[in-house]
């Protein structure tokens, strides 16, 4: 019989958001384990294990487990050991946040304040959770696991634990206290202490019913498109344009209150170590590294970003999304909502609290336009030339971020093009992360990014570009 570390050990590589399946797991170590409830038939449990990797530092991971005495053929798919039991107590254990019975007693120890251990379970003033709430996994997971409660909330566990506070909980909370519209309320939250600081475990808000993420609309959009041969973008029944107004509108919302809420600062020396600039320079070169066709763009790159470095005039820096794209936008009944403003998780904490320009998220949003575009190129079914699809892909890529800076600048008064330099600085530099992300998982969509790169350096195209003939005047 087994125990939990060793079984552990083999379990946490096998989960899509352990996110460090490039590296060898040497051992597990639980370093805190609190019980939340016991009933004799269920006891639920809260984790915090430490993972050491091969040629990686040791990360801390939580894990919510239930352990019963009997195997339940409809957990079968989240028990940690085949259903075999566990040393020395001879339990069954399984994913507590895919056992309906465990999640809610989650619920409970929200709705009641509970403290357990080093636990607590925190509500925002005024918020009144009912108890009672049953729960249910979102089968979508990516670095966290969130779980609808009672159809209410929506409870995002973070499961990679990085000591401190995590973004996500600290911007919505200023959000909501700049009352801005653009979010989901924060309503309560899990932390506690790891490494002596004051540690982000989990956090519920309201949840979005019937809404849709806009990166699964906009998809939509272009294949509807691309079926329709003869039309041009805004002439097809689901052009987008309108939505990526709304989009543009409801970023600068967010943005306008994080400024007034956590303030601004002026942007740093274009030399200084802490400028974005620099940053840039680093990734372009790590990346270049990693893979060979970045090498022909190195050059023309760097002169991207030392032109943004020198620009007059660059905007202030302050707390700004850090990870958006259209994927991170909910489209409800009413709006459009922002959501996941953890950063890029590659990033460490310290990095992804750090004030940056507002173009940053822009850029990001540019380049998800663009990538909605671009890569159902690679799975379309047309009979027709590719440099025809390729003509209204980069039409409906054009049109939508034309209309995303339209909505932006009729909050804010100030137009994200008005920056070119620092635009288009901040969008290569997005592209080159894009470009790693495929080479190391999806090395197929690679030209998607390296389209991107090369028309953003102004490199000669691979192959002719020439838009195919029409009886419309594509300007």
């Amino acid at each position: 019989m087994r125990g939990l570390e060793e079984t552990l050990a083999e379990w946490l590589p096998q989960q899509r958001w352990f996110g460090s399946m490039n590296h060898a797991v040497t051992a597990v170590e639980v370093r805190a384990r609190e019980v939340l409830k016991d009933t004799g038939e269920l006891r639920v449990e809260h984790l915090l294990v430490a993972v050491r990797l091969v040629r990686a530092p040791t990360q801390i991971f939580q894990v919510p487990l239930a352990f019963r005495a009997q195997s339940r053929p409809e957990l079968a798919a989240a028990a940690l050991n085949n259903q075999e039991p566990l040393a020395p107590d001879g339990l069954i254990a399984c994913d507590g946040l895919r056992d309906p019975a465990a999640i809610a007693v989650l619920a409970d120890a929200l709705a009641t304040g509970l403290s357990a251990g080093g636990l607590r379970f925190r509500t925002e003033s005024g918020a009144e959770l009912p108890a009672g709430m049953a729960g249910r996994a979102l089968s979508v997971e990516q670095s966290n696991t969130s779980v609808v409660l009672g159809e209410k909330l929506l409870l995002k566990v973070f499961r990679r634990v990085s000591p401190g506070l995590n973004p996500d909980l600290e911007l919505h909370r200023a959000l909501a206290a700049a009352g801005c519209s653009s979010i989901a309320p924060v309503r309560g939250w899990l932390e506690c202490t790891v490494d002596g600081e004051r540690t982000t475990l989990a956090m519920a808000q309201d949840y979005a019913a019937n809404s849709a993420d806009g990166w699964r609309m906009a998809l939509t959009s272009v294949r509807d498109l691309f079926a329709e041969a003869d039309l041009y973008a805004d002439e097809v029944g689901t052009d987008f344009a309108d939505e990526a107004h709304r989009m543009g509108a409801a970023v600068a919302e967010v943005h306008a209150a994080l400024a007034s809420q956590l303030g601004t600062v002026e942007p740093p020396s274009a030399d200084s170590p802490d400028s974005p600039v620099q940053g840039m320079l680093q990734r372009l070169a790590e990346a270049t590294a990693m893979i060979p066709a970045l090498a022909e763009f190195s050059a023309p790159a760097r002169e991207v970003f030392l032109a943004a470095a020198w620009s007059a005039h660059p905007p202030t820096m302050q707390r700004v999304h850090g990870d958006l794209h259209l994927g991170q936008l909910l489209r409800t009944p009413t709006q459009w909502l922002l959501i996941d403003f953890e950063g890029e998780p590659a990033k460490s904490l310290t990095e992804r609290r750090r004030p940056d320009s507002v173009l940053r998220d822009v850029a990001g949003m540019l380049r998800s336009f663009d990538y909605a575009a671009s890569h159902q190129l690679h799975d379309a079914d047309h009979a027709g030339p590719l440099t025809q699809l390729e003509f209204r892909a980069r039409e409906w890529a054009q049109r939508n971020i034309a209309a995303f800076c339209d909505g932006y600048a009729e909050v804010t008064g100030t137009d994200p093009r008005e920056h070119p330099e620092l635009l288009r600085a901040y969008e290569l530099d997005k592209a080159v992360y894009e470009a790693v992300y495929e080479a190391q998982n999806r090395p197929s969509w690679l030209e998607i990014p390296l389209r991107a790169i090369r028309r953003l350096t102004g490199a000669p195209p691979a192959h002719a570009d020439a838009a195919p003939h029409t009886d419309k005047d594509p300007t």
